[in-house]
């Protein structure tokens, strides 16, 4: 298996608690939040992880340069701000398999990537987007799906939700599905939301440990939660 972490971002909301490294930088617990997704994607068999860099690039290339893991590691740096969808579309050339994911490098979501792999397969879709319900929010929009396909319907705004499942920021996706697109674009809403009417996109549900750290409360909790080692629940 092989991954993307999208890892150039500024940290806008996070510029009170963070403000001199790319959010993914973010230390939390005594070490930055980008340790624990590699750590993790290592431990779970990943082969291959890619990561897209951009705003002080040079800061993850140093740490990478210190430390050590057990997987091939490529990365890419765009010049100018591509967009979601252009800095996967960048990553992309560097991959390796058929099928990669995505990961977002603020967002940690405990998710099984073989039944992933598995629900993608068999459903045949361009991509999956790993969902995760939730209570009470209104800083995600909400996913409908149909639950017996597992087939996307509809990515809705956000706004307050009692109950409902939000995008986990984790998609499998096919590796020459963004060819024909720009080198600049989003990859939710000129990708996901533009295709959902005309090909398949599947939900992949999990209630494994979830957090994004881009608001200064999140980020608090994430101090506790990974130091009593909560992420690693799935």
């Amino acid at each position: 298996m092989e991954c993307i972490i999208l890892a150039g971002g500024m940290g806008t909301r996070l510029q009170s608690v963070v403000s001199d490294a790319p959010k993914c930088m973010a230390p939390v617990a005594g070490q930055p939040f980008l340790y624990y997704l590699m750590t993790t994607l290592a431990e779970t068999g990943f082969k291959h992880i890619i990561l897209s860099l951009g705003y002080k690039h040079e800061v993850i290339e140093s740490w990478l340069q210190a430390n050590s893991f057990p997987v091939d590691i490529s990365t890419v740096t765009g010049n100018t701000p591509l967009g979601t969808g252009g800095a996967v579309k960048l990553a992309l050339s560097k991959a390796r398999t058929e099928e990669v994911f995505i990961l977002n490098g603020d967002t940690f979501f405990s998710v099984n990537y073989r039944e992933m792999i598995r629900l993608h397969q068999a459903t045949q879709s361009v991509a999956t987007v790993a969902l995760k319900k939730m209570g009470k929010f209104d800083r995600y929009g909400v996913v409908d799906i149909e639950p017996a396909t597992n087939r996307i319907l509809r990515f809705n705004e956000k706004q307050y939700c009692e109950e409902g499942l939000i995008n986990g920021g984790i998609y499998l996706l096919n590796r020459h599905e963004l060819d024909n697109y720009p080198d600049k674009f989003s990859l939710e809403k000129d990708f996901f939301e533009a295709t959902v009417h005309t090909s398949t996109l599947s939900g992949y549900q999990s209630d494994g440990y979830f957090i994004d750290i881009g608001i200064p409360e999140d980020y608090a909790r994430a101090q506790t939660d990974f130091k009593d080692g909560k992420y690693k629940a799935i």
